[in-house]
């Protein structure tokens, strides 16, 4: 992300002038604002999670219940040999989402 922002040329790299963890403080405190993708990301997958188990019936949720929890909740399911990424980050979400539950 940086490297988008601060950017390179043919010749070279282009110098940082901040550190990224300094440009995602919030503009009340001094930073840019940017956000922290990684925090975002976790975010948005958590919302994943929260609408598997408030639209239960949706296709996604019957999709994943069939393959990866058959037998129970997104809130109870574990990640297998062989699961998906994406499974796999979402899982990890339940963290997020049993904390904000």
């Amino acid at each position: 992300m940086a490297e988008l922002w601060w950017g390179d040329s043919e010749k070279g790299r282009k110098i940082h002038w901040l550190a990224w963890d300094k440009l995602c403080v919030p503009k009340e405190e001094g930073g840019l604002g940017f956000r922290n993708m990684e925090l975002f990301n976790q975010a948005l997958l958590a919302k994943q999670g929260w609408r598997l188990l408030r639209y239960p019936d949706s296709l996604l949720a019957k999709t994943l219940k069939a393959k990866y929890f058959p037998d129970g909740d997104f809130l109870n399911a574990r990640v297998s040999p062989g699961d998906s990424y994406t499974w796999r980050r979402l899982i990890k979400s339940k963290e997020l989402l049993q904390k904000g539950v």
